[in-house]
């Protein structure tokens, strides 16, 4: 498998990856591309990016899985991240679903803990529909988690959706969603979603980008293809969100489900990896 399927990770970062979960076994640390994948007792992660961003922002967690044991996919999903010179107005939400089932049909993964966060609660639900036998838990990260024919504009209360409708005709050539909220990125980062080290600003500032609109209004196709499988709704509770609340409550009240939380902003992957990771970790156990 090759190395660019994965975060670039030093041998000094996974190893200290490996002190921070608690692991005993340095020699064991360093990632192998292949070494884990599939092995009993090792589970593959895929774990899929929110709109706005791509497989990069999976930097600080992946190493903290491999430390583990565990094989981990960080795909980006089409005209977003590195794969931003593909952005076209016809991507929508069945192509980011396509991306993320061909990582798991060419990778040929098996007991995937599929993770999505925030906007890809609807490609993680889309990817679930269609390879549920490839799957071991699905792992919803402050995320929308739709309903049959649903799309992430019906779940996005009417105030926001007219702003971000008007972001997409103003800025966005119609098609293009150029950012989350009206304020510059710069102090949205700092402002809402709590970024308080300088270089994690710097770093996310060069690489977020605009995303294709019609991802939010495709719907979403499910049935009970995937309605066995264990699930784990992660909230999330510095960033105010009554539609991911109402989320965690009914994860909360339902069989098959978990309900964990996290004292973090909407980027825990960012400001607080080592425990985000361990909240993954439960969902391998």
């Amino acid at each position: 498998m090759s190395p660019t399927s994965y975060c670039e990770v030093s041998r000094r970062s996974v190893l200290a990856a490996a002190s921070a979960v608690g692991a005993t076994a340095a020699a064991a640390v360093v990632p192998n591309m292949s070494a884990h994948a599939q092995e009993p007792g090792h589970a593959a992660y895929v774990l899929v990016h929110a709109a706005w961003h791509g497989g990069w922002c999976w930097k600080k967690v992946a190493p903290l899985l491999w430390a583990r044991g565990h094989e981990v996919h960080t795909p980006t999903l089409t005209g977003l991240g590195d794969r931003a010179h593909l952005i076209n107005p016809a991507i929508g939400l069945e192509t980011h679903i396509q991306d993320v089932v061909n990582v798991l049909e060419y990778e040929d993964l098996n007991r995937v803990i599929l993770v999505g966060h925030s906007s890809s609660g609807a490609v993680v639900t889309g990817v679930a529909e269609r390879a549920p036998e490839r799957l071991a838990h699905v792992v919803y990260l402050d995320a929308f988690v739709p309903e049959d024919g649903q799309s992430l504009m019906d779940l996005i209360p009417p105030d926001r959706r007219q702003g971000m409708e008007q972001r997409v005709h103003a800025q966005g050539k119609g098609w293009l969603l150029p950012s989350l909220a009206p304020v510059p990125w710069a102090q949205f980062l700092r402002e809402a979603w709590r970024i308080e080290e300088e270089a994690d600003r710097r770093w996310m500032l060069a690489r977020l980008g605009p995303t294709p609109f019609k991802i939010f209004m495709d719907p979403v196709r499910r049935s009970n293809s995937a309605s066995k499988l264990p699930h784990t709704f992660i909230r999330c509770l510095q960033w105010p969100n009554q539609v991911f609340d109402r989320y965690a409550d009914i994860a909360r009240r339902t069989a098959g489900w978990r309900h964990r939380e996290l004292t973090a902003s909407h980027e825990p992957f960012v400001t607080h990896p080592q425990e985000l990771a361990r909240l993954l970790l439960e969902a391998a156990a």
